[in-house]
């Protein structure tokens, strides 16, 4: 797999400086890239590593990095167009064309044209695969479950009943969709579970990621719109709703009846407690706890920032004193008035 710099410019829309019928094999950093490779500079906090760069070429910004480059690409945003050209050089072993004799398919189900499903899946009553879906190995497609076109289920997901999922979707491994809200009722008794009645709808074009869970609504679905990005080891919880373009970050964990606008970002670790909205555009920094609605869009933070654990020990000391001193302060200017 090899192309020229010509075909690589024009796929991302750049212009070649240098051999434009030069040949690369493969993407790299920086540092570590040969000659057969492509490289890009979109932090300039990594600018000093061009001067020593083997690279057989560089995506830049800016004309003038290019002096002491073998070739270079100039486009508008490097990063952009290094995420584009990852999708030429993908590396990803392509399974074939049809259905391994270990599946079971249940004869009520509906499979479109040129679908891939791997050993030892099973597909239940009444799902439908559009065409061009791929199915991994082990995983489990609900009763009813339908899937959009180009959409790729990776090895040992599981869909409950009645879930629906976009076009052009990827779902990683041992994610679950679609697995009973966690709702009871307490009773002299003990717990009483309430049935999770609704199910799960996911949009178009949204990638979930490895470990995650976004559970069936109990009496509404639970929905993630288009174009949302979820990492690894994620809760969703029941009757929760993300808008469209919305990314969440690894470890987050989102409580019951949530309204997440669009274009918000939720970095790592972050808690959002149940029944809130959370408005379009807003970005929550990493483990903070979300405990009110937000209104307004911006960034948004909580918790104390790393220290030294000796002086976070002293401001820890401090803060659960804060009551007291704002006692004292209100006694002094009551004392000054």
């Amino acid at each position: 797999m090899a192309f020229s710099l010509a075909q690589i410019a024009n796929h991302v829309d750049g212009d070649v400086i240098g051999d434009s019928s030069y040949m690369i094999e493969k993407l790299g950093t920086l540092e570590h890239a040969d000659a057969q490779a492509l490289s890009f500079l979109a932090n300039p906090k990594y600018q000093g590593q061009l001067a020593n760069t083997q690279a057989g070429a560089v995506l830049i910004r800016d004309k003038a990095l290019s002096q002491g480059l073998k070739n270079a690409v100039v486009v508008s945003n490097p990063y952009l167009a290094f995420a584009k050209l990852t999708h030429l050089f993908d590396n990803r072993p392509k399974p074939l064309a049809n259905i391994h004799p270990s599946a079971s398919i249940d004869a009520s189900a509906s499979l479109g044209k040129n679908v891939k499903i791997a050993a030892n899946v099973v597909i239940e009553e009444g799902a439908v695969l559009a065409d061009n879906v791929e199915i991994g190995p082990n995983s489990v497609i609900g009763a009813r479950v339908e899937i959009g076109e180009n959409t790729r289920i990776a090895a040992n997901v599981t869909l409950y009943y009645d879930v629906e999922i976009g076009q052009d979707c990827l779902l990683h491994s041992g994610c679950v969709i679609g697995a009973d809200g966690f709702g009871f009722a307490p009773s002299s008794e003990g717990w009483v579970k309430i049935m999770q009645l609704a199910a799960v709808t996911i949009g178009n074009k949204v990638e979930v990621g490895a470990n995650t869970t976004i559970d069936r609504g109990a009496l509404e679905n639970t929905k993630v719109g288009n174009g949302v990005i979820i990492d690894n080891q994620v809760q969703i919880a029941h009757n929760v709703i993300i808008g469209d373009n919305s990314a969440i970050a690894g470890c987050s964990a989102i409580a019951g009846s949530t309204h997440i606008g669009q274009r918000c970002t939720i970095s790592g670790g972050v808690g959002i407690i149940g029944h809130l909205t959370i408005v379009d555009d807003v970005h929550v920094t990493a483990m903070s706890l979300v405990s009110k609605s937000i209104h307004k869009a911006g960034s948004y933070s909580s918790g104390t920032g790393l220290e030294a654990t000796d002086k976070w020990r002293k401001s820890a000391a401090r803060l659960r004193r804060i009551d007291d001193m704002a006692k004292q302060i209100a006694k002094l200017e009551h004392k000054l008035k």
